[in-house]
């Protein structure tokens, strides 16, 4: 039997479909360098002025960034689900959730931008790739040039927040090394991934709640003059969303993204059980010497865990969306 030739317009339909399917049949593009270079060539030049203006003011406010990053990325992936504000269908999103409520900051910064970049390039530069790019200036900027990588782009905006999610990915300041360990690995990231992530913690501040119960209120092996630091700042009794004041977590170079976070760890002078948890294994007290003790070690180390971070259970393709205002999904 003769074979029938394909009309011409069959075969770029289909071919257009393999594009868009890729090789595991689902609508998805790996994320790229550059994304935006034609689609909105400002984009990332929009994002680092708004930071570098907002770092001026507050440095804390690059602090927040980076951690806003890492609460996205764990919970529903890098797709700015905890950005969504609860609604009447949607009344407990996730930045409700007791790991974001009320610690977690800079949703007004995240407006700023993208309010920005929609006067630049109306519907084109989502989400989740502004908390992407404001977490990566805000490191380039706060570790003084020292910290200073491309992050890819091309994610796309998530639907769903729930408060629920971030209780069961977002490991607690309490945390020990296992459980920590773990809550990296069911995301794609590693034992060193934990290690080297941890070192932002040399930079904003934390609610005493997060460390007077296990820290100071019971035997540790916190620093005695440290120790007696705190106990002048926090209640005995700080809980969140009462009489809870805010700590550097660093006092040595509190505004600066450095490796001074291992050297405290190493002087037992940090606030976390989650901190002095990397001392408890042989690998990980390697990791937190060499970083300590190694110029521009950690600096390395820490650009490529970003992006890694950046990427996890990303939205992109047809997935998702790109929302109009952050806090909201499109109608």
């Amino acid at each position: 039997m003769a074979a029938v030739a394909a009309k011409p317009h069959v075969l770029v339909a289909c071919a257009l479909l393999l594009l868009a399917v890729g090789c595991q049949g689902s609508p998805f593009w790996p994320l790229e360098i550059g994304y935006y270079h034609d689609k909105c060539p400002q984009a990332e030049a929009v994002v680092k002025g708004v930071m570098e203006k907002a770092i001026s003011q507050n440095p804390g406010n690059g602090a927040a960034m980076i951690r806003m990053l890492f609460h996205d990325c764990f919970v529903e992936g890098c797709d700015a689900s905890v950005l969504l504000d609860p609604t009447t269908f949607s009344p407990t999103p996730e930045k409700l959730s007791p790991p974001n409520d009320p610690t977690l900051r800079g949703f007004e910064l995240i407006d700023a931008i993208k309010d920005a970049l929609e006067v630049a390039c109306p519907g084109v530069v989502s989400c989740a790739d502004i908390v992407a790019f404001a977490a990566r200036d805000a490191s380039c900027i706060l570790s003084r040039g020292k910290v200073n990588f491309q992050m890819p782009s091309g994610r796309r905006d998530g639907t769903f927040s729930n408060a629920s999610e971030p209780l069961k990915f977002l490991a607690p300041p309490t945390s020990n090394l296992s459980d920590l360990v773990a809550s990296f690995v069911i995301k794609g990231l590693n034992t060193e991934d934990l290690v080297v992530l941890s070192g932002a913690h040399t930079i904003g501040r934390s609610h005493c709640s997060s460390f007077v119960s296990d820290r100071l209120n019971t035997p540790s092996d916190i620093n005695g003059g440290l120790a007696a630091f705190l106990r002048g700042q926090c209640p005995a009794d700080a809980t969140p969303g009462g009489k809870d004041p805010t700590v550097m977590q660093d006092v040595v170079t509190s505004n600066k993204l450095d490796r001074q976070y291992y050297k405290n760890v190493l002087s037992r002078t940090v606030l976390f059980t989650s901190d002095a948890a990397l001392m408890t294994s042989a690998e990980t007290a390697r990791m937190v010497v060499e970083n300590a003790k190694i110029p521009g070690w950690w600096e390395d180390k820490f650009e490529k865990a970003m992006v890694k971070m950046a990427g996890i259970e990303v939205k992109t393709g047809y997935q998702g969306q790109i929302r109009k205002k952050c806090r909201a999904i499109n109608h």
